[in-house]
């Protein structure tokens, strides 16, 4: 396949975990209780991609790479793994900006547009090609909040949701500041790169979660009647958590998502697609990544909308037709910008891709939120098969592709090399300036 005010330490509830634990957890969450806020075991700062699995990927099946099973990070699997999180937050990226120009029109409109065959190729979307949208520019910002989330936690404090929550409000400040406040040295280097103050239509709730500093919960959401796909497309970023536990995976994302969309199909969907990037990044097949994410799903109140859609996605995939934009348009039962509606497009696109290149077409021709679901597929597919897949000629236009590299070269790092980089025994100066604990 071508292929109201944040804290510094953690509270009681939701995704704490004892600062003095170093082990990484060995077994997961009990059903029972998996729609509970998640308290527990740390994930080892140095886990390697396959600790905690509880069965080998699926890697005789086809279309699926070699699988990450060792515990402990050696040169060949830190290659791999460094080159899904490129594959998946390039691939993301070019989907954004595939379907950005079309997000707004149907699918005759998209053909009036761009001839019968629909959009090809990247067109020009808010002044050039390439250009990326809010939803690119929150995976970065979920990127750069796991990254201090492990940096803050040599301080004793261990609670990514507040992490997150403090890099969504970096990335607010983007979307109303002229320019980086260059006296906010707290602020890290994400911050500082002038291309992301650009306004390139966010979606209202996550301008409305993210206006003030009150972080929202499971118990108290914020918005909780949206239900578009933001949150869903800023979650791939957990999916690259390869040392946690799935559940966990799903708990972070829900935990996040939560902060700008109160919707049960909402925030459930974000938590799914996390899940598949995450199997996808440890070596799984796309069918047995959704199968991963509708077990976990299971016991969650009100998931019978979001596993419904990624089922339909999988018999509609499974299905001998040809794929065709109107089998995409047949997945979703309203105009295709619900989550669980955008996630389901996405799923079938991947699953049916010939290669990155016809899967992405496929995925942004159709009369749904375009860019969601482009940058989903993109994701999906990047995690699957690493950024060599890639296009190369859509990567050239890519709208901050440099920040997006070293983004997803730094997240590799801490993951693998974390201690080396910061800890009781020894720190580089540049990596914390870069992610300040604060």
């Amino acid at each position: 396949m071508d292929t109201a005010t944040t804290t510094d330490t953690a509270p009681a509830t939701g995704l704490a975990a004892n600062p003095a634990a170093e082990t990484h957890p060995t077994t997961e969450t009990d059903p029972a209780t998996a729609g509970q806020p998640v308290s527990g075991t740390r994930p080892a700062a140095d886990a390697g991609p396959g600790a905690g699995t509880d069965a080998a990927p699926d890697a005789d099946t086809p279309g699926a790479r070699a699988p990450l099973t060792t515990h402990a990070w050696g040169r060949t699997e830190q290659q791999d793994f460094r080159s899904r999180v490129r594959g998946t937050l390039l691939g993301s990226a070019i989907g954004d900006a595939l379907g950005a120009p079309v997000a707004g029109l149907s699918l005759d409109g998209i053909r009036n547009t761009h001839g019968v065959e629909g959009l090809t190729e990247p067109a020009p979307a808010h002044g050039r090609r390439g250009t990326v949208t809010a939803c690119t520019q929150l995976t970065l910002f979920t990127v750069d909040g796991l990254i201090r989330a492990h940096v803050r936690r040599d301080t004793g404090a261990w609670h990514p949701p507040t992490d997150i929550h403090r890099a969504y409000l970096r990335w607010a400040a983007t979307q109303s500041d002229w320019g980086p406040d260059e006296r906010r040295a707290d602020n890290g280097w994400l911050a500082r790169q002038e291309w992301l103050y650009a306004r390139r239509g966010p979606d209202r709730a996550c301008t409305t979660g993210f206006a003030d500093t009150v972080l929202g919960t499971l118990d108290q959401p914020k918005n909780p009647t949206a239900r578009d796909a933001a949150a869903t497309t800023r979650s791939a970023p957990f999916g690259l958590l390869v040392g946690w536990e799935p559940a966990l995976v799903l708990q972070l994302a829900v935990e996040c998502a939560v902060q700008s969309h109160g919707h049960p199909t909402a925030y459930l969907s974000a938590g799914a697609f996390a899940v598949i990037v995450h199997a996808l990044t440890r070596g799984a097949t796309l069918e047995g990544a959704v199968h991963r994410a509708l077990a976990l799903l299971a016991d969650r109140p009100g998931h019978q909308p979001v596993t419904d859609a990624l089922r339909r996605a999988l018999t509609t995939a499974a299905e001998p037709a040809a794929p065709t934009p109107r089998a995409v348009e047949s997945l979703s039962p309203g105009e295709g910008r619900d989550a669980e509606d955008t996630l389901a497009i996405a799923v079938y696109c991947a699953l049916t891709a010939e290669d990155v290149r016809h899967g992405l077409r496929l995925a942004v021709n159709h009369g749904g939120d375009s860019s969601a679901t482009g940058a989903l597929c993109g994701a999906l597919l990047g995690a699957l098969h690493g950024e060599t897949a890639l296009p190369a000629a859509w990567l050239t236009d890519l709208e901050g592709r440099a920040t997006l590299l070293e983004l997803a070269d730094d997240f590799a790092l801490e993951m693998t090399q974390g201690p080396s980089l910061h800890g009781p025994a020894a720190s580089a100066p540049g990596w914390l300036a870069r992610y300040p604990r604060g």
